[in-house]
């Protein structure tokens, strides 16, 4: 914690002096570091009994808790740019892994899956942990808020699951505004210091993977893609498998197996 309030503390003094002086005089519940459940989805109440029999069903060795970004490991195309799971089984197919990816998820949404089974029950070797992205979307949660929110979810993770060593990712830049990139990269720093030593998390900013001489690289992602097209958001499957070859030394470090991806 005190690591966290370090980060605030530099976060808050890069605010402008407005949004310094409103974050004093006017506290306020944080809601994205409240669990926050999304049942009212048939969709989602339906992917969290079925991910909660996953769960019984098969322990895993390595758990994956996130957002779309980690759910599009389920998808298959064609067309290729949309076909993530050759690359989740070419990385964690002999594994005993599982996707708690939800599209539209929050860190608060993520908290209360954390606090109602997901983290129960279980004894992962490793949990892969990306979220925050959708803080910035529809909820417009601010940066300060949403550090706050994820490190609710990272210490929820802790507290269930105290022998699991967490792989916290940094929110992936995105072309959706300046105001979100900003955000993205204020949250990145800030997690950066706060977990630069703690010997159970392990923080890595994958930012780069998606970035061509400065600037973002859209021919990564798959929104730009889609009819009509959307600003870049979700990584394709080549970005995907970027990623996931980034981590992968570590992965197989902490899961004391072979380094997988080779094609």
């Amino acid at each position: 914690m005190r690591r966290l309030a370090a980060a605030l503390v530099a976060l808050l003094l890069a605010l402008p002096a407005a949004a310094q002086v409103a974050a004093q005089v006017a506290p306020h519940p944080v809601l994205a570091a409240l669990p926050i459940a999304r049942l009212d989805l048939p969709w989602w109440r339906a992917r969290f009994a079925a991910k909660a029999a996953e769960l019984r069903a098969a322990p895993p060795d390595l758990v994956f808790y996130g957002d779309s970004i980690t759910e599009d490991y389920e998808r298959a195309g064609p067309p290729a740019w949309r076909n993530f799971r050759p690359v989740w089984q070419r990385f964690y197919g002999d594994r005993h892994a599982a996707n708690l990816g939800f599209k539209g998820d929050t860190t608060a949404s993520l908290l209360w899956r954390l606090e109602h089974g997901e983290a129960s029950g279980i004894h992962p070797r490793v949990a892969v942990v990306l979220i925050g992205a959708n803080d910035f979307g529809r909820p417009h949660w601010s940066a300060a808020d949403t550090l706050l929110g994820i490190d609710a979810d990272v210490a929820a993770i802790r507290r269930h699951l105290p022998s699991t060593r967490i792989l916290l990712l940094g929110i992936l830049p995105s072309g959706r505004s300046a105001w979100v990139s900003a955000n993205t990269a204020t949250v990145n720093h800030a997690l950066a210091a706060a977990y630069a030593h703690d010997p159970m998390v392990r923080f890595r900013d994958l930012s780069a993977l998606f970035e061509h001489d400065g600037a973002l690289d859209t021919a990564l992602f798959l929104d730009p893609k889609l009819t009509p097209p959307e600003p870049p958001l979700h990584p394709d499957a080549e970005g995907q498998a970027r990623m996931a070859a980034a981590i992968e030394p570590l992965l197989a470090d902490w899961l004391g197996d072979r380094v997988h991806g080779a094609r």
